[in-house]
């Protein structure tokens, strides 16, 4: 796949078009979760000066066959992941909506070879583990081709991340 502009929101743009398309087909309800504002101006509808009330939590949440997914979305051309792209508090919303029953996982745009990755967030969870430890501060792409899993169009879908979840949950069950 091929972006072009401001690429992390082409990404996202990507991601919501498959959400769409997902609820249409009766599969999923995913939603883009909004970052919470304060308004100070405003004109009409245009927001002119604001501030982040507070942290969001991930950039996405929603349910899948009766179980709540939760995940955050990047987008980068280097050749790894570095974990600074992840807020702290992002990457402690995963790990606990994960232990509270949730799929939760990072998808990631690498730009650098043009595929999205989705990364589990116990391969997350390890890297910030090893990180906090001494070790290095992102996921090598090698790791992330290994670890992660390719996400396709497929399913009448643009980004058939969903698939690849099938896939996960099947083989946390065999």
């Amino acid at each position: 796949m091929v972006y072009t502009g401001k690429r992390g929101m082409a990404f996202e743009e990507l991601i919501n078009y498959t959400n769409k398309a997902y609820e249409l087909q009766g599969k999923a309800l995913i939603n883009k979760r909004p970052t919470p504002v304060k308004v100070l101006k405003s004109k009409g509808t245009k927001v002119l000066s604001g501030f982040y009330e507070q942290q969001s939590t991930v950039d996405y949440d929603g349910l899948y066959n009766g179980r709540a997914i939760v995940f955050e979305a990047k987008s980068t051309a280097k050749k790894s992941l570095p974990l600074n792209m992840i807020a702290d508090h992002q990457i402690r919303y995963l790990d606990a909506a994960e232990k509270q029953g949730a799929i939760s996982f990072l998808i990631v745009d690498m730009r650098h070879i043009n595929e999205v990755l989705l990364v589990p967030n116990g391969m997350l969870q390890k890297y910030v583990k090893d990180a906090k430890n001494g070790g290095r501060k992102s996921i090598p792409l090698g790791d992330l081709e290994v670890y992660g899993h390719l996400v396709r169009s497929g399913n009448g879908v643009a980004l058939d991340y969903l698939s690849v979840v099938d896939r996960l949950l099947e083989a946390e069950t065999a």
